[in-house]
């Protein structure tokens, strides 16, 4: 078992070193007001902060041990594996999450990942807000708004990560004037308490960063600040708003095409006309340029590469579940991002031929992924997420994982809006499920025979997938999880099916909180289940 420093202590009043700042500041406190004043690029510094921290640098492990330690998106797969649709094989980093396992509960590193990253980010935004004060300067105004719309990603990605959906608990919130007394003696957010948090600080980010005009996406501007909207409201249910601000974030924005979304140099590496909101690794991130650049988002998701990463070298490739593939229609090309498991039973030429002609122009370091695998296979890998860096990058890991991640795209608010419209109006959301639907399958029909949110939550399963929104979508609609079924392709042991949420998607809270602050309640470490579960019928 792993002892704890005093995580949330340290998280509310330490600082992450995000950017390059020129100034020596107090190792553990803000910086003072005086500071700034004969400083003012600091205040900007921080700013810069607030987005960049969110890849390139080892926050928990100190070094290059953990090659899931590289920030945002790392829990974009620590959520999606919980549940089916990506399915991960033996000795997978993810294996904590995806498998239930005892390093979940409250004693134990795994646990501290969530935890520390997220009120480290929250910290980096109390501090902006903290040093803009109660009369921010007109150069601070676009800060203060980019914290605000930060702050609340962050807890609202931490609501919907620690909620149990059997009490309304979710984590204690923590601001710029939380106090050290505060620390150890507030619980708590109930639920409604959080989201009236989370939507206070999106109403004063959309107040500061409304003439906000950015260089790039991986910055929030206003759009974003509509589409932060947009998910808060679909998670508390109040359709009118959520239908208004998805509506509205899209401005400006076109979905992806199917050139755009299965490019074999730029697909999902690269930001489009579809990204609203993204980060990216730098070629001198620490994720990058440490550990044979095994430490980050690429060397988990991309396969097309010499030699092989993280994921592709050491039988860890990422795998669509088999039954939701089976459901993708062979005229919606979204199925042209996962190979079609018919190529296993294929002689070598005939699958190289296959391999070229329907996904890669690399299908000899496709050959080198499935062989590395522990099942030796090919069907169901994922070439969703390409390698970076084009023809260099098929040669060269490094050059390979200096990537973007989509952080939030036109095509949620698209779903968004049609799901919010048609909890309103079955008809108009229908209609608008239906354009958004065409433009994957110009041979879609809506399908009658299950309800509106589940034609919806299909499509967000299939658009969205491996982009962090499974558990969160399986929480909201109160979903179970089925992964044993005839033809699956989960690994024995880990066949698991359930009725309702599974427990090991409410997360707990570390032990060393509660230690110190009696009035913190987590959620019980998860058990998994004991075996596979009876095949269910579909």
């Amino acid at each position: 078992m792993i002892k704890f420093s005093k995580i949330l202590l340290v998280a509310a009043f330490g600082l992450v070193a995000a950017s390059c700042i020129k100034e020596d500041l107090p190792q553990n406190s803000r910086p003072t007001f005086d500071q700034v004043s004969v400083a003012p690029e600091v205040y900007d510094g921080f700013v810069n902060g607030l987005t960049t921290s969110l890849s390139g640098t080892f926050v928990m492990s100190g070094g290059d041990t953990t090659p899931y330690d590289y920030g945002y998106c790392s829990f974009y797969l620590m959520r999606d594996v919980m549940g089916q649709d990506i399915m991960i094989e033996a000795n997978d980093w993810y294996t904590h999450f995806g498998y239930a396992s005892t390093g979940l509960g409250p004693g134990y590193l795994v646990c501290q990942y969530p935890w520390s990253y997220y009120y480290k980010w929250i910290n980096n935004c109390n501090t902006v807000i903290s040093l803009a004060g109660e009369e921010p300067l007109d150069e601070q105004i676009d800060g203060l708004g980019i914290a605000y719309a930060m702050r609340a990603m962050f807890y609202m990605d931490l609501a919907r990560m620690f909620a149990n959906q059997t009490n309304d608990l979710t984590v204690p919130i923590r601001t710029e004037s939380t106090t050290m007394e505060e620390l150890t003696t507030t619980g708590n957010a109930t639920w409604d308490e959080i989201w009236e948090f989370i939507l206070a600080d999106l109403d004063l980010a959309e107040q500061y960063i409304k003439d906000y005009k950015r260089n790039d996406v991986y910055t929030p501007d206003l759009s974003v600040v509509y589409g932060l909207k947009a998910r808060a409201y679909l998670t508390t249910e109040e359709w009118a708003n959520a239908e208004k601000y998805a509506k509205q974030a899209q401005a400006g924005y076109t979905p992806m095409n199917q050139a755009q979304y299965t490019d074999r140099m730029t697909a999902f590496n690269t930001p489009n006309s579809a990204w609203m909101f993204g980060l990216v690794f730098n070629a001198n991130s620490d994720n990058i340029l440490m550990n044979d650049s095994d430490s980050n988002w690429g060397s988990q998701m991309f396969l097309e590469v010499k030699g092989g990463l993280y994921g592709s070298a050491y039988g860890q490739p990422k795998r669509i579940d088999a039954h939701l593939y089976s459901t993708i229609p062979e005229t919606d090309f979204r199925k042209n991002c996962f190979i079609n498991p018919a190529l296993d039973g294929m002689a070598a030429g005939a699958r190289t031929e296959a391999l070229v002609s329907n996904y890669s122009n690399y299908p000899q370091y496709i050959d080198q992924a499935a062989a590395a695998s522990t099942s030796k296979t090919y069907g169901h890998l994922s070439l969703k997420f390409r390698a970076a860096g084009g023809a260099a990058g098929r040669e060269n890991p490094y050059a390979a994982t200096v990537a973007s991640v989509p952080i939030m795209r036109v095509e949620e608010m698209m779903l968004i809006e049609a799901e919010a419209a048609g909890m309103q109006d079955a008809s108009r959301g229908q209609a608008l499920l239906t354009t958004f639907a065409q433009s994957r399958n110009p041979a879609y029909r809506y399908d009658g025979n299950v309800s509106f949110q589940d034609n919806v939550w299909w499509q967000r399963r299939v658009e969205l997938w491996g982009e962090g929104f499974a558990t969160f979508d399986i929480k909201r609609l109160r979903k179970g999880i089925t992964r044993s079924y005839a033809g699956t392709n989960h690994i024995t042991g880990y066949r698991w099916n359930t009725d309702d949420v599974p427990e090991w998607m409410n997360l707990c809270i570390v032990q060393t909180e509660s230690n110190y602050n009696p009035n913190i309640v987590s959620n019980p470490a998860p058990t998994a289940p004991a075996g596979d579960s009876p095949e269910h019928v579909w």
